[in-house]
């Protein structure tokens, strides 16, 4: 799918701006997705498209609604050398796929490239390159179930230990 790219510490404000949390209409939120950062992000990206950027992605504020617009998007997943802890979290809550993977791979990423995550990497479609992609078991399961949030409300504590082995 494409490619979206930006830069290192990309915050949660540049990702849904502090004047437009005034909503928990995810539909809404996804519409101001990088609304003055990147306008035509929320036009014009597409179910499975994956957003590749620098180190510390996710810094700034505590927002949650920065987690919720990328899923709401359709993001597939964002792939970078860094996360910030508490986007980190709200990803892992949510079911947002975050991805870690080498600079010198993510340098050779453009925005024209197509990716696919494939048996524990990120595979450059256009270039034939990849790089090992850094993503815990336990992310992608819970990723599959809609996020940490999502499965606690449908499954029991003994279920969680066996989707850890």
């Amino acid at each position: 799918m494409r490619v979206w790219k930006f830069g290192n510490a990309i915050n949660t404000d540049l990702i849904t701006p502090g004047r437009y949390n005034i909503t928990t209409d995810r539909r809404e939120l996804a519409k101001v997705a990088f609304i003055e950062h990147r306008p035509e992000f929320a036009r014009e990206v597409k179910k499975g498209d994956f957003i590749v950027a620098g180190r510390n992605f996710g810094c700034g504020s505590s927002r949650e609604t920065a987690v919720t617009a990328l899923l709401e998007c359709g993001v597939a997943a964002i792939i970078a050398p860094s996360f910030a802890r508490i986007f980190y979290r709200n990803a892992i809550n949510n079911g947002l796929l975050l991805v870690t993977a080498d600079e010198a791979f993510i340098s050779g990423v453009e925005e024209s490239h197509q990716l696919e995550m494939r048996d524990g990497s990120v595979v450059n479609l256009t270039t034939g390159k990849s790089a090992a992609a850094g993503v815990s078991p336990m992310l992608l399961a819970l990723q599959k179930h809609g996020g940490l949030l999502s499965f606690l409300k449908t499954h029991k504590i003994d279920e969680l230990e066996q989707v850890q082995q």
